[in-house]
């Protein structure tokens, strides 16, 4: 099965997916339209909102940072983590952009993807194919192949639960070992320092309670004003990502707490000690100045554009770079953000399909015509 097979194999059971969310929960609409309005409100106004949200982080007995760019986010999280620690990673977009596995491998810890998907590509060494299924260009074989390596017992001919069973094994070592649980952040509530998680495997929630350390490494995009906007920002990247309602939705509000005796909040529990919020700028703050381009801060990571554009089914992770987990439409405006780099909008066909899906109505050939415009103009 080559890739345009895989690819419109994946087209056709999101759509049919989206389809049969909306039609059976037909809110989901009205929620995405007023989580656009609650995330322009923040983009009017970041720096405030960043203050608050770091405020009421360090008021639960948590710790926030701000870190400007990829650099000081992985020194704030080295000095965090340390030497010589095993590590679990939820599946995080901004780790990957920030590079963070590598570097924590680097300096000595043992490092690994928890996500199936994330997992396989990194046996694979190699990129993510989708923001929300990064091993969708793997066939069953490639997969059993790759898992291979760590289970003897898995051959080719090997059925994908006997694959998706033999990575729990492995992985269930590894969570007992951890020192340290990261993860990323669907959204943050600024009015409580609260992050949301929405996954369906489980290995989220073990990344976030069983290590004694947990940090949540997240861009500034990503806040919004309150914890019910964070929660409809979870129903609607779940919706149309085609897999609502999502097995678990998970809230981190500082490290883990009781308050069985007299009622008093005290901490820590059972759960992690110490929790660590690193906000990562990396461009997003110049971008939210930025009339032409601010709108790609709206999006919410769903992945339902890469699906709709006749480029990505044509050549689909080789569309943006390894310097990037965004590919596809998004891809092209996030890679211009966190990378400086236009190039990649060059490939646009301006067929418009990638807008008619975004839930958050972002006129993306819009924003990504002016990217090819500014490459264009560095050319002259």
């Amino acid at each position: 099965m080559n890739w345009t097979d895989v690819a419109d194999l994946v087209i056709k059971g999101n759509n049919r997916e989206v389809e049969h969310v909306l039609k059976n929960y037909p809110y989901i609409p009205a929620i995405a339209e007023d989580l656009r309005k609650k995330k322009l409100q923040v983009l009017e106004d970041l720096p405030r909102y960043i203050q608050e949200t770091m405020k009421n982080v360090e008021k639960l007995g948590g710790h926030a940072y701000l870190a400007r760019d990829a650099d000081e986010a992985r020194k704030i999280i080295g000095k965090i983590v340390s030497t010589k620690k095993t590590v679990v990673f939820s599946k995080s977009n901004v780790a990957y952009e920030i590079g963070l596995r590598e570097f924590l491998q680097e300096t000595g810890n043992d490092a690994w993807e928890t996500d199936l998907g994330e997992y396989l590509v990194q046996l694979q060494n190699g990129w993510p194919a989708h923001i929300v299924a990064p091993a969708i260009d793997l066939t069953r074989e490639d997969a059993a192949t790759l898992v291979s390596r760590i289970d003897k017992n898995i051959t080719k001919d090997s059925k994908i639960e006997d694959i998706v069973a033999a990575v729990r094994k492995f992985l269930m070592d590894k969570y007992i070992k951890a020192d340290v649980g990261i993860t990323g952040a669907n959204a943050v509530a600024a009015d409580s320092g609260s992050i949301a998680l929405v996954e369906n495997e489980g290995n989220i929630r073990i990344d976030s309670v069983l290590p004694q350390t947990h940090i949540s490494v997240t861009g500034i995009d990503k806040i919004v004003p309150t914890l019910p906007d964070a929660l409809n920002e979870i129903y609607v990247q779940s919706a149309y990502a085609g897999l609502f309602p999502p097995t678990y939705i998970n809230i981190t509000s500082g490290p883990s707490s009781t308050g069985d005796i007299e009622l008093k909040r005290v901490s820590p529990a059972t759960g992690p000690k110490d929790f660590h919020l690193v906000l990562i700028d990396n461009g997003r703050l110049n971008a939210s100045r930025d009339e032409k381009i601010k709108e790609a801060l709206l999006c919410i990571k769903c992945g339902r554009c890469y699906l709709a554009c006749p480029v990505y089914r044509a050549i689909g992770k080789e569309w943006i770079s390894t310097k990037s987990p965004y590919g596809g439409p998004t891809g092209v405006m996030w890679n211009y953000i966190t990378n400086n780099d236009p190039w990649p909008a060059s490939f646009c066909m301006h067929s418009g399909g990638c807008s008619e899906v975004c839930p958050m109505k972002i006129d993306i050939p819009t924003v990504i015509r002016e990217i090819k415009s500014r490459g264009n103009r560095t050319l002259s």
